[in-house]
């Protein structure tokens, strides 16, 4: 699976590592990832997801259903 946050859509994104001298050199700045369980009381079924912290915030803060389903809208989940 690819590292990607199935709720904001943050992935790996590509930079430079600059030394003392200035000299640079690509690098990755990966998301900060969990692997997280989150019960769904619509269904009354538990849902795993891969979240970032950000997206573990927005859970927190729309609802787990809210938040999957504009997931689903955006095309970063399929059927949950």
């Amino acid at each position: 699976m690819s590292k990607v946050c199935q709720i904001t859509g943050r992935k790996v994104q590509v930079g430079n590592n600059v030394s003392h001298s200035k000299r640079r050199t690509k690098r990755t700045f990966e998301p900060n990832l969990k692997t997280k369980r989150f019960f769904l009381v619509e269904e009354n079924r538990w849902v795993t997801l891969k979240v970032s912290a950000q997206g573990i915030r927005t859970i927190n803060k729309n609802g787990l259903k809210n938040a999957l389903d504009k997931a689903q809208a955006a095309g970063l989940i399929g059927i949950y």
